[in-house]
């Protein structure tokens, strides 16, 4: 009687201890975090606009396009088609708050001031454009320039525009542009600026890009237009009258 009483309690044990086990011991799926999931989102939008593959660069908290374009893999990605207007995102500053672009410049840009001041000068000073930047000494702003290591043959890096705001970041690679001309360090933040307030480089053909979209009537390209891209330190130092028309077609 105990020993028939005995084994099936055994058996029951090896039984349970065994279904526990294999629950401890199994691998659990992999599950996909809210972050990483807006990550391939963002960069499922990188790809629609045309950027290929090879000039996608995958770093810990943001994707760097085509050297100088900064995508955060938290931004807000837009919804919907891209607008066929300009060579631009798809994503634009909202009317109220492109007439008020608040810039923080970091401790470490101040001895750019000048520099700065020049970029801004040029976007305020479109006609019939309501992009306007202002410099503010604090908090609250919506985009802050800041100095960083971005190394050899990269000026800087701008941020498109996300949830109607201006993209929140401008680096520029100070060491690497100092040995510039002040036209061309000014071209460098100007430029950038532009990623900003969401316009993509005007030469995107030449430079490898796959597809874009032109603001109708200002499509084409434009040899003269500050936004070209991969002329770092020898592009255009000014807004070309394209660049200007196109702004005022945005905004």
């Amino acid at each position: 009687m105990k020993k028939s009483t005995f084994f099936p309690l055994v058996a029951l044990l090896i039984i349970v201890f065994t279904a526990c086990s294999k629950t401890t011991d199994a691998p659990a799926d992999p599950a996909v975090t809210p972050s990483q999931d807006n990550a391939v989102k963002v960069l499922a939008y990188i790809k629609q606009l045309g950027f290929p593959a090879g000039s996608i660069v995958e770093q810990p908290t943001e994707f760097i396009v085509e050297e100088d374009i900064s995508f955060p893999k938290n931004m807000q990605v837009p919804e919907g088609k891209l607008r066929t207007e300009q060579y631009y995102t798809g994503s634009l500053v909202s009317p109220a708050n492109v007439s008020n672009i608040r810039l923080f410049v970091d401790p470490s840009m101040t001895s750019m001031m000048s520099e700065i001041n020049s970029a801004i000068a040029q976007w305020n000073a479109v006609a019939n454009c309501n992009i306007n930047w202002v410099v503010v000494a604090a908090a609250p702003y919506d985009v802050r320039i800041v100095n960083a290591n971005l190394g050899n043959g990269v000026c800087g890096s701008g941020t498109f525009p996300s949830g109607g705001r201006a993209g929140n970041l401008i680096r520029i690679n100070k060491a690497y542009i100092a040995g510039n001309s002040f036209a061309q360090r000014a071209r460098t933040i100007c430029h950038e600026m532009g990623h900003n307030v969401s316009f993509r480089h005007t030469n995107w053909a030449a430079i490898g890009e796959s597809s874009a979209t032109a603001v109708p009537g200002v499509g084409g390209t434009d040899a003269a237009s500050l936004m070209n891209g991969g002329q770092c330190g020898s592009g255009a130092t000014v807004l070309s009258t394209k660049d200007k028309q196109a702004a005022a077609a945005l905004y």
